[in-house]
């Protein structure tokens, strides 16, 4: 049976609903952020904003050490304060900016992998129209819930202090 019409739309409009949907989780994440504290014009505030959608989703691993929060954050640590002093001291549009070329490579490896599995679902000819709105309304949710959380440690960071943060983590 050949795909559906939601599916064949689904590939078609591919291109347009990504970048919508995407804007409109930053959007949702930035507002969460500034909720918890942050201050948007901070860089690495801003950096930590696309930072949600490398600590959303797994790379494809099974090692629970290597998807777990504090161990993406680490992974990416170097990149975002690297990132966010050449946004501070540069601006953002300079040629050859490739510590935030690597940042961005590092968050779209592992957003890639749940844009893979969103676009699998909304393809199933079952899913329909109602099934992709509600694959939307999870993924978006989904980011929400991430930045909630992540921006909440980071609240937490800036009272307590990183190390007693970190300790306490694995209780909750």
């Amino acid at each position: 049976m050949p795909l559906g019409v939601r599916s064949v739309f689904g590939l078609v409009t591919l291109p347009i609903e990504l970048p919508v949907s995407t804007i409109i989780m930053l959007r949702s994440i930035a507002e969460i952020a500034r909720s918890e504290g942050e201050d948007p014009s901070d860089p690495e505030a801003a950096l930590s904003c696309i930072q949600v959608f490398a600590l959303g989703g797994r790379a494809g691993s099974t090692d629970a050490s290597e998807s777990g929060y504090f161990a993406v954050r680490g992974m990416l640590a170097k990149s975002v304060s690297e990132a966010a002093r050449f946004v501070a001291e540069r601006g953002l549009i300079e040629e050859g900016a490739p510590i935030v070329v690597r940042f961005i490579s590092q968050v779209a490896s592992r957003f890639g992998v749940v844009l893979t599995q969103k676009f699998a679902a909304q393809a199933l000819p079952v899913v329909g129209a109602l099934g992709g709105a509600s694959v939307n309304y999870m993924f978006i949710e989904h980011f929400q819930e991430t930045a909630q959380g992540h921006f909440t440690v980071r609240r937490l960071e800036r009272a307590y202090g990183k190390d007693v943060v970190r300790a306490e983590y694995p209780e909750f």
